[in-house]
C-alpha cells in the first residue's frame, strides 16, 4: 500500500472570486522553494544502494547480518530515510530465519517494531505495518503489529491510523485489525490502546461515510440520470465536508465508503471497488464492504453497513461521523441506527440523496431525526451549511462544480436535461438565500 511521504492536508480555502478571477487571467502557479537536504541524507543514499545490492539474488546469511548491522548503525534521521526508499514487505521476504543458525527475520522485525521504534517516524511506522500485514500474519507479526500501535501515542496514533488506511487497496486499517490479526487477544490489546489515547489525540475532524449506487453515481434505482453518471458536485461535496468549515483548512483524506458489496479476505472485491472509485476520480478513500448474508433486504443491507460503521468508529474514537446515502436501498435505514446507537454529536448528519421522489411530509419527518433529504448536490450544500459542516466558499465551490459538471453530461433526452436542470436551478437559488444574497 503506497502511504503519502506527508499527512495530506486541505489546500489553502480562498474565497470563489479569486480562484475565478486567477483562472480567467492565467496566473502561473507559484513554485515552492525545496527544502535543503540533511547532509546526512547522501550517506544514507549509499546505504539503499548497498542493502538493495544484498538483496540482489539470494540473500546469504553473511548478507542479511550486514543490511541488519546498516540499520542498527543508521542514526535515526538516515533510518527514516532507507526505510522510505526501500520496499520493506520484499525485505521481510527476503531475511530469513533458519532451522539450524541465526533467526535474522526475527532480529529484524525486533530491531524495527520494538529497539529502534522510538526513532521511527509516523510515516516509517506506517511502512512497517503495512509491509507485516502483506505477508501471512503469524505470531510473531502480529506481536509485532501490537507493538508498533501500543508504542504510538496521541495524535501520531491518529496519523499512523491515517496512514495505513490511506493506501489504495483493501490493505487497510479495518482488513489489518478484524480480518489479518487472529488472536484476539492482541487486537484488543491495540483495541483498548486506541480508546484509551482518544482523548489525547485533540482531533476534532470528521470522517466522511458514503455510499456508491445512487449516491456517487447513478447505477441502482436512479432512472434520473443516464446510468453511470457521477453526480454534478459530489467529488467537491465530499472534499468540503472533508476539509470542513475553517478558512484554513483541515486534514485530507477522511472519506470511507461503506458498501453492501460482499467483501473477503483476499480483497478482490474491495480492489475493484477501488479500482471504479479511481475510473471516477477518487483516490485514497476506504472502502467497507458488507458480506453475502447482508445481501437479501433493504433492512438486511442497513445492518450490514451498520456493522462496518461500529468497526470504523471503534478504530477511530476521536472523531465524529457524516453519512452520504440514498433512498433507493436502506441507507435511511442505516442512518438511523447510526444516529441512535453513537452518542450525541457523534453523527453530526446523515443526508440522503431522494431518488424515488420521497413525499415532503416524510422528509420533514425524517428531518426531525436529523436525516436530511436532497435532489442535488447544491442543495445538500445548502444543508452542510446550515449545520456548519461546510463554510460559505466551500459551498460556492460546490455550486461551481455542480453547474460546470452539468453542462459536460450527455442526458439521453432533452426533456430530461431539462427537468434536471430546473432542480439545479431550484437549489441554486436555495443555496443563494443561505448565503443571504
Amino acid at each position: 500500500m503506497p502511504i503519502a511521504d506527508s499527512p495530506p492536508s486541505c489546500p489553502p480555502r480562498q474565497p470563489v472570486a479569486v480562484l475565478v478571477g486567477a483562472a480567467v487571467a492565467g496566473a502561473p502557479p507559484t513554485e515552492k522553494a525545496a527544502a535543503p537536504l540533511p547532509s546526512t541524507l547522501p550517506r544514507g543514499d549509499e546505504r539503499i544502494r548497498r542493502i538493495q545490492a544484498l538483496q540482489a539474488g539470494h540473500t546469504h546469511r553473511a548478507a542479511e547480518t550486514e543490511i541488519l548491522q546498516i540499520l542498527e548503525e543508521s542514526s535515526a534521521e538516515v533510518l527514516n530515510y532507507v526505510l522510505a526508499a526501500l520496499n520493506l514487505g520484499a525485505l521481510f521476504a527476503d531475511v530469513d530465519d533458519r532451522a539450524f543458525g541465526p533467526d535474522n527475520r526475527v532480529a529484524l522485525v525486533d530491531l524495527l517494531a520494538r529497539r529502534r521504534l522510538a526513532d521511527l517516524s509516523t510515516a516509517s511506522r506506517a511502512l512497517l505495518v503495512t509491509a507485516l500485514q502483506r505477508a501471512r500474519t503469524d505470531r510473531q507479526r502480529e506481536q509485532a503489529v501490537r507493538d508498533v500501535f501500543l508504542g504510538t501515542r496521541g495524535a501520531e496514533l491518529t496519523e499512523l491510523k491515517n496512514r495505513i488506511d490511506g493506501g489504495d487497496d483493501y490493505h487497510d486499517l479495518t482488513q489489518l485489525l478484524f480480518h489479518d490479526l487472529d488472536d484476539l487477544t492482541l487486537r484488543q490489546e491495540i483495541l483498548d490502546h486506541i480508546r484509551s489515547e482518544a482523548p489525547a489525540s485533540k482531533n476534532v475532524d470528521l470522517k466522511v461515510l458514503s455510499d456508491i449506487d445512487d449516491t456517487l453515481y447513478a447505477n441502482w434505482k436512479d432512472e434520473r440520470y443516464p446510468k453511470g453518471t457521477v453526480y454534478p458536485g459530489v467529488r467537491q461535496f465530499y472534499e468540503e465536508l472533508d476539509c470542513g468549515p475553517a478558512a484554513s483548512g483541515g486534514r485530507q483524506g477522511d472519506l470511507a465508503f461503506v458498501t453492501a458489496r460482499p467483501g473477503e479476505r483476499f480483497g478482490v472485491v474491495e480492489n475493484a471497488t477501488q479500482n471504479a472509485l479511481r475510473e471516477r476520480g477518487i483516490v485514497g478513500a476506504t472502502v467497507l464492504a458488507g458480506d453475502v448474508t447482508h445481501l437479501t433486504t433493504d433492512s438486511a443491507i442497513a445492518a450490514g453497513k451498520f456493522e462496518s460503521f461500529r468497526a470504523l468508529r471503534a478504530l477511530y474514537p476521536e472523531y465524529a461521523f457524516v453519512f452520504v446515502g440514498d433512498s433507493g436501498q436502506g441507507d435511511v435505514a442505516f442512518g438511523q441506527r447510526m444516529l441512535q446507537d453513537s452518542p450525541p454529536g457523534k453523527v453530526r448528519m446523515v443526508f440522503i440523496h431522494d431518488v424515488v421522489n420521497t413525499p415532503d411530509a416524510d422528509r420533514e419527518h425524517f428531518r426531525s431525526e436529523g436525516i436530511w433529504f436532497f435532489d442535488t448536490y447544491v442543495g445538500a450544500a445548502a444543508d452542510a451549511l446550515a449545520r456548519s459542516l461546510i463554510s460559505k466558499n466551500g459551498a460556492l465551490r460546490i455550486a461551481q462544480s455542480a453547474v460546470q459538471e452539468f453542462h459536460g453530461l450527455a442526458f439521453t433526452s432533452d426533456a430530461q436535461r431539462q427537468a434536471r436542470w430546473r432542480d439545479l436551478q431550484r437549489d441554486l437559488a436555495r443555496l443563494d438565500k443561505h448565503l443571504g444574497r
